[in-house]
């Protein structure tokens, strides 16, 4: 399975082009892994996690061709996560050579704001499936689970679990400590892969709501090493950073490292 890494960034991206904080300046300063887009990431090219508003750029700066995109998965509306408009893009007339529709999967709010912007060109280019927590579905070769997320309270939002020729991924982001029935669920699953949300750097708390601190994914490594959750080979890759961690990609790399856990930056891809 290989998993590209298209964006790293939490919803204000890192720098924000809005700050002149020292941590932004700096990140515009070094630029490389500082710079970082809105949150996304796809699967053997053809298994797509949310369509940020930065996702016509990033597939131009990484080469990867969305024609491919037959599956996306979208964990829920917020804006850097789900640009709806932009995939009129595909619809007929203004791409050409498409064989295959692309199927859109989550939650009720995303079926309304995906359908309203482009539901009436629903048919050869675009399918759309309302996902229901913990029920797994056939997402072309893969089994897909969502799982209930600790985020939006007025809104159910999903993680993903990912199993495809036989290697499992937990998409785990945006979230802060899981739900209990979450945890359940990933007892003794053994995956290969865990991503997981680390949008602010040390607050003190290791079980943070809403989104993750550095904190918070120390002890989802205990977590998963308690609940044989991860392969004991398995990877952490942590992601969805904010400027306000005030971090920048070499000191997230001081801090994990130690721990084995990989902090993700814009394009990278790994195989699992």
């Amino acid at each position: 399975m290989k998993i590209h890494f298209l964006g790293t960034a939490a919803a204000e991206g890192f720098p924000n082009a809005f700050c002149r904080c020292q941590h932004c300046n700096k990140a515009r300063e070094l630029g490389g892994k500082n710079i970082r887009t809105r949150s996304s990431a796809i699967i053997d090219d053809t298994i797509k996690f949310d369509y940020s508003p930065d996702s016509y750029m990033q597939a131009l700066r990484d080469n990867v061709d969305y024609s491919l995109i037959e599956h996306m998965l979208v964990t829920h509306t917020h804006s850097d996560h789900l640009n709806a408009a932009d995939l009129e893009c595909r619809r007929e007339g203004i791409a050409h050579g498409l064989q295959h529709p692309m199927h859109i999967y989550g939650n009720d709010a995303v079926m309304y704001h995906t359908r309203k912007a482009i539901g009436r060109f629903e048919g050869a280019r675009y399918a759309f499936h309302l996902l229901r927590p913990f029920e797994t579905i056939a997402v072309g070769d893969a089994s897909v689970t969502p799982l209930l997320a600790d985020h939006d309270k007025m809104e159910t939002c999903y993680l993903y679990a990912v199993e495809k020729k036989g290697k499992k991924l937990l998409y785990g982001h945006d979230s802060g400590w899981f739900p209990d029935a979450t945890w359940t669920w990933l007892k003794e699953k053994q995956m290969d892969c865990a991503i997981l949300d680390c949008t602010h750097g040390y607050t003190g708390n290791a079980r943070d709501r809403n989104h993750m601190c550095i904190e918070t994914v120390l002890e989802a490594q205990r977590e998963f090493r308690k609940h044989d959750i991860l392969r004991q080979d398995g990877k952490i890759v942590v992601t969805h950073f904010s400027h306000n961690s005030k971090l920048l990609h070499e000191e997230f790399e001081e801090i994990f490292n130690p721990a084995g856990i990989i902090p993700a930056y814009d394009g990278l891809i790994l195989h699992i």
